[in-house]
């Protein structure tokens, strides 16, 4: 993870705001607020996602509440990655004040709140607002605090997460990402939309230390959910392995072809895709097939302009095979 954010800042100057690589950011965008969402239970798939969050459509006949979790999710997540590379005068430097935490719930809840509010709220626990309820025990028998302590923990937690340090200095590793973040769910400030809005700060806080966002896929909800429980126990490793890998898939997934450009070389995993695994690609290395450079560590680079040259090859060896 940090080896692979040292190359980018190395060789590119570092992530690239939304601005400067909006096409970068979209697919991102889209991916998390899909996941993000989807790992809570809701509907929309990936294309009605993007659709939602680009022309403000709703296609399919999903509940409107669905389409509303979406739409506040990704005005939060739009949020987020401006905030974290951009921030203007929201922050003096901290890596997260409790301000930006709590307008990350308003922005993310607003819409759903609109149309099917919590039916236990009072009046002052609306979107950006800390709960006022008890939390019942979880099945795997962690409890949430009382709502009396929320505020003092939530501001110990933001002190204790304005010690980390990015990667040019003292570096945070991701087991204290892994620890934060579960610190987070366990505190559980508001009534509703915790586990997104604790994703959401997680990659403010990502963005804020040069990463990339992480995305928890809806495929590994339930190593997720098993990682949470392990860290309420103090094993902070699966979820930081799980936060890691997700970091690097996205650097290597999104990032690092965009700004490359075609001749960069790039790791491998870079240039994959779902039709053509990183391990094809390894394996045609390997034979001479695709053109690709071994690095001291071991490890093949290439770059987009030889693999276009070997997908070519490719298919001009099936075509000539297929006409024998």
């Amino acid at each position: 993870m940090d080896e692979a954010i040292r190359e980018l800042q190395d060789r590119f100057g570092g992530l690239p705001t939304p601005a400067e690589a909006e096409d970068i950011w979209s697919d991102l965008w889209h991916e998390e607020a899909h996941n993000s969402t989807a790992l809570e239970g809701n509907t929309l798939v990936l294309r009605e996602v993007a659709k939602l969050l680009e022309e403000g459509k709703a296609v399919g006949a999903k509940p409107l509440r669905d389409y509303m979790e979406v739409r506040g999710y990704g005005d939060a997540a739009k949020w987020v990655y401006g905030q974290a590379l951009e921030p203007g005068g929201w922050t003096d430097g901290s890596i997260v004040t409790v301000q930006e935490v709590r307008n990350i719930h308003h922005v993310l809840m607003t819409p759903v709140w609109t149309v099917a509010p919590h039916p236990d709220a009072n009046d002052y626990e609306g979107p950006g607002s800390f709960r006022q309820h008890e939390i019942a025990e979880f099945s795997e028998g962690m409890k949430p605090p009382s709502w009396t302590d929320v505020d003092h923990l939530v501001r110990d937690w933001v002190e204790s997460t304005n010690g980390l340090r990015g990667p040019s200095g003292d570096v945070s590793t991701p087991e204290k990402l892994a620890r934060l973040h579960n610190r987070f769910e366990q505190i559980h400030p508001f009534l509703d939309g915790n586990g997104r809005t604790g994703r959401l700060v997680l990659n403010l806080l990502l963005g804020r230390m040069g990463y990339p966002p992480a995305i928890i896929y809806k495929r590994d909800r339930d190593k997720y959910l098993r990682a949470m429980r392990r860290a309420d126990r103090g094993e902070d490793g699966p979820l930081a392995e799980l936060i890691a890998r997700s970091v690097t898939t996205n650097l290597y997934r999104f990032v690092l072809p965009a700004v490359a450009g075609p001749v960069k070389l790039v790791p491998l995993a870079a240039l994959a895709t779902e039709e053509m695994s990183e391990n094809a690609l390894r394996v045609a290395a390997t034979r001479g097939r695709l053109k690709a450079v071994k690095a001291e560590d071991g490890s093949w680079r290439s770059s987009r302009n030889w693999l276009e040259q070997y997908e070519k090859s490719k298919y001009q060896r099936v075509k000539k095979s297929s006409s024998a």
